[in-house]
């Protein structure tokens, strides 16, 4: 999911799930950078080339060739695309489900109980060292695990057809701790085959068209998080499909959820079924290291025919720990754990105040079409200010102006209920300002991802590069996971609404009730999402002072600063 996780589109109404994904200065998503770790692995492990089998024929002439080439590596390229255009589906249909639960009058509490089946991508680092090391020589060391995982995504997919609709609609309302605890376990699948794919990804592919990974990675996410929620929500809206697609109305849309997920179900295996009968995993040689508490930095830089693999799962977390011992890692920790509160309830709030402030869910869904592109092209273009020593530079400048878009969008949603008309008819000109004030803010988000990407992969130890990344980039995902969540936890407590009957309170939904059935109506006094709006803008402010000095002087520090303590084999 997911850098600022990922992660993976943000747009209106999903602002942090798919950005939690993100991963790549080139737009990837959360988990490891492809790109950055492509490189940092490029340098550091270097391929078998003399055993490729089905994935890449790599001969002499093409080590000579340093210039990527799409031609030669077109049929791996698309593979990779649709594998990750299969990541994005369950990331996709998961955004879907807030929208679902709002539209059926889930609280805030249930919304922020929901938010944490987004979780998994954001605790991946837990278990990838165990996907990492476990497999089957005979399948590979990739499709060990991409095979089974996807064909229980396919057979849960189908499972969750069979039964979403008794969860939604129950007699007692959504069962939200039971839908939320299958959705964690659908993405839990999804980040255990992006795991998979990320470490194919560096092998699928010829040495000078690794670059090409994080294109695949942040294209097909996109395409599949659009298939699996935009597509969807636009399709499952009757109001959609009989002004757009319709010559005869009806009271329902072209697909419903039950329906859309079966289909996915039934794309997942057959398409693992062509990947495991016709797609061969290159086998390459490893070495272990040989003294369980040292690293071997000449095994792994100077050996041109050997990957490096840990001797042990228990080493793979050793390394981890040995990584966070490191005092400019734990205060960068801090900072990455503190640094998403500022923007918490515009991320994870809004999009659900502007539904209630009378935007329809299809509209919201087909408000990302046109910030999408953008989203492609932003890493790409802010990615020419990033490159040096001096990332976090853009990062530093671009805080500020994302916190006054607090405020801007703030206002935004304040005003929404005065452009909703009869028919919750809407004027054009208001989603006008609404997707340029989101295109703007995407500006000032990437600006901050991108950077931190860039940093990331900067300070990286090159000999253990994918997993220092893969640590970095959970803790920027956990910054952004817990402060979201936090907030939709506390929506409804700081909101304060009484009733036009008897002047009760009004916070629960069993005092909404009465008040209803007693012809009155709940008005609210004190809405909750402007109260976290103020106290996420001050103490961003705040935490900006605190953190700016110690944002750029970790930025200055050298590079052995960054890296662990190894003993090199070739000294003793």
């Amino acid at each position: 999911m997911s850098g600022d996780e990922r992660s993976s589109n943000r747009h209106p109404d999903t602002s942090y799930q798919f950005r939690n994904r993100m991963k790549n200065v080139d737009g990837s998503t959360d988990r490891v950078s492809t790109s950055r770790l492509s490189h940092l692995q490029h340098n550091s492990i270097s391929m078998n080339n003399r055993n490729d089998g089905a994935d890449n024929q790599v001969n002499d002439d093409d080590d000579n060739h340093h210039e990527p080439s799409f031609s030669a590596d077109k049929c791996n390229i698309a593979l990779l695309f649709f594998l990750y255009l299969l990541q994005g589906i369950p990331l996709g249909l998961s955004a879907a489900i807030p929208i679902l639960l709002q539209n059926r009058g889930s609280s805030y509490v249930e919304q922020a109980q929901f938010s944490l089946a987004m979780w998994p991508f954001s605790l991946k680092l837990l278990w990838a060292p165990i996907v990492d090391y476990l497999f089957i020589p005979r399948w590979g060391r990739r499709k060990s695990w991409l095979i089974p995982t996807q064909y229980l995504l396919g057979l849960f997919l189908m499972y969750l057809s069979y039964n979403v609709n008794d969860w939604l609609n129950g007699s007692q309302g959504p069962s939200i701790k039971l839908i939320t605890l299958l959705f964690f376990i659908l993405n839990f699948l999804a980040a255990t085959q992006d795991i998979a794919v990320d470490g194919w990804a560096l092998t699928m592919l010829k040495k000078r068209n690794v670059g090409y990974s994080s294109t695949c990675n942040s294209v097909g996410q996109t395409v599949g998080y659009f298939l699996g929620y935009v597509l969807f929500m636009a399709l499952e809206s009757a109001d959609f499909c009989n002004t757009y697609l319709r010559s005869i109305p009806s009271n329902n849309g072209l697909v419903t959820l039950p329906s859309y997920l079966f289909m996915w179900s039934c794309v997942f295996i057959v398409s693992t079924t062509f990947v495991a009968i016709f797609k061969k995993e290159k086998i390459l040689r490893t070495r272990r290291k040989r003294h369980s508490h040292e690293y071997d930095e000449n095994l792994l830089i100077e050996n041109n025919d050997v990957q490096y693999t840990p001797e042990n799962i228990k080493e793979s977390y050793e390394i981890l720990l040995s990584v966070i011992k490191l005092k400019p890692v734990y205060v960068l920790a801090a900072i990455l754990l503190t640094a998403k509160i500022g923007f918490a309830a515009c991320d994870g709030v809004t999009h659900l105040k502007l539904m209630e402030g009378g935007i329809p869910k299809e509209k919201m869904a087909i408000m990302a079409v046109p910030i999408v592109p953008l989203q492609i092209l932003l890493p790409i273009i802010i990615s020419k200010y990033t490159t040096g020593r001096t990332p976090m530079n853009v990062y530093i400048r671009a805080y500020p102006y994302r916190l006054l878009m607090n405020v801007i969008i703030g206002i935004l949603v304040w005003v929404t209920p005065n452009f909703v008309g009869e028919n919750h008819s809407i004027p054009y000109y208001y989603y006008t300002i609404l997707i340029a004030v989101y295109c703007l803010e995407q500006i000032t988000v990437y600006s901050m991802f991108v950077a931190t990407m860039a940093f990331f992969a900067r300070i990286s130890d090159p000999s253990i590069g994918g997993t220092y990344m893969t640590l970095l980039n959970t803790l920027s995902n956990l910054g952004a996971s817990w402060s979201t969540t936090t907030a939709l936890w506390l929506v409804d407590m700081l909101t304060y609404r009484t009733c036009t009957v008897n002047k009760t309170a009004c916070n629960t939904p069993e005092s909404v009730k009465v008040c209803t059935n007693n012809e009155g109506k709940c008005v609210t006094s004190i809405d909750g999402y402007f109260v976290e709006m103020i106290v996420c803008t001050v103490f961003g402010t705040l935490w900006f002072i605190w953190a700016k000095k110690r944002v750029l002087r970790l930025q200055a520090l050298g590079e052995s600063a960054w890296l662990r303590r190894r003993i090199s084999l070739g000294s003793r």
